[in-house]
């Protein structure tokens, strides 16, 4: 037997219809996402400039103090210059990443050594920088490449987008594991990991094809990326688990919008604003992209302070999904309401 429905009582499709808020929510939400992240981009990076980008010198105390006034007045606060005893020293100096270059004087001609994985840009305002303070002695300057990207990558851009390929991979996985439903804490944990140790393979044995390969450093690089990987997705999982569909939108925000453009992409953090490269210091992208420049070009060095970084946003995600099972423990156990007298 059917009942009719009853009088008064609309459809969900009804009342959707009648409450134009609920249609106007998801258009206004994913215009001001378009909006936010095109104004914050742009703003980022449409003048880059370099900031403190570090430099090693070697040479006499005369000629350094010379060179460090030319470029103080040429491009104020661009270098941070560091004075070597030893080119052998200046060398150390960038295999240990502590500069992404050195200038070599007392010969007639200065000899300037580059990091080519210290990223293009940067390479090239290094190179500009000392290239242009010679040229107006009419002194031409000698440039060797140390450390560079390979042929198949040449600028790093296949490694810049595992990373972010990655970290968009982490947030949609992240989504699915806080919004299991009713599954245990354990359940996710596993599921978290098994995520994170898949995708460190699957991005490094794909960015690699691509680039026709990284040379040695292939698992280090492998296992930073699993660590990012299951680190993002916690940190999306614990928001989710404990704010639902506005937690999500938290985790997008912070993790695709400020992450990304912290990172200045190909660029790096270092071209720009002084804000920006202070919030890369703790954003997973940023400290992600040098680790892998770290593991696969400079023999794994300077991967201590990334790897605590990733660490403390896998940690922070795993908190975040206990304090939520714990919540709900306790909203589960709490007796019925008794029904009010009439």
């Amino acid at each position: 037997m059917t009942t009719a429905p009853m009088e008064g009582r609309d459809r969900p499709g009804e009342r959707a219809a009648g409450r134009p808020w609920m249609w106007a929510a998801p258009v206004a939400g994913g215009l001001l996402v378009l909006f936010s992240f095109i104004a914050l981009i742009g703003f980022a990076i449409r003048s880059p400039q370099p900031h403190g980008i570090p430099l090693g010198v070697v040479g006499p105390p005369a000629e350094t103090g010379q060179l460090s006034a030319a470029f103080a007045a040429r491009a104020p606060g661009a270098l941070r210059l560091t004075v070597y005893a030893s080119e052998g020293a200046a060398r150390a100096a960038i295999d240990d990443r502590s500069v992404d270059g050195a200038l070599v004087l007392g010969a007639a001609r200065p000899r300037l050594i580059v990091a080519g994985a210290s990223g293009s840009a940067i390479a090239a305002v290094i190179s500009g920088a000392v290239s242009g303070a010679f040229r107006a002695q009419g002194v031409g300057v000698t440039v060797e490449m140390v450390h560079p990207f390979p042929a198949g990558d040449p600028d790093g851009l296949v490694l810049f987008f595992a990373v972010l390929g990655a970290l968009i991979a982490s947030v949609v996985a992240g989504t699915r594991v806080g919004l299991l439903g009713h599954a245990g804490w354990q359940p996710r944990l596993a599921i978290l990991a098994v995520y994170g140790a898949a995708a460190g393979l699957v991005g490094m044995e794909t960015a690699t094809w691509v680039a026709g390969g990284y040379g040695s450093g292939f698992w280090s690089a492998a296992g930073l990326l699993a660590l990012a990987a299951a680190a993002l997705a916690a940190a999306t999982a614990g928001a989710a688990r404990l704010l639902g569909a506005a937690g999500v939108a938290l985790a997008a925000a912070v993790l695709v919008l400020f992450d990304v453009i912290s990172s200045g992409g190909p660029l790096g953090s270092s071209m720009l604003p002084s804000f920006y490269g202070w919030l890369a210091q703790g954003m997973p992208a940023p400290q992600l992209y040098s680790a892998l420049r770290g593991a696969l070009f400079f023999d794994g060095s300077s991967l201590g302070g990334p790897i605590v970084v990733l660490v403390a946003w896998l940690a922070g995600g795993v908190a975040l999904m206990g304090v939520a099972g714990v919540g709900r423990r306790a909203l589960r156990r709490q007796p019925p309401a008794a029904p009010s007298a009439v």
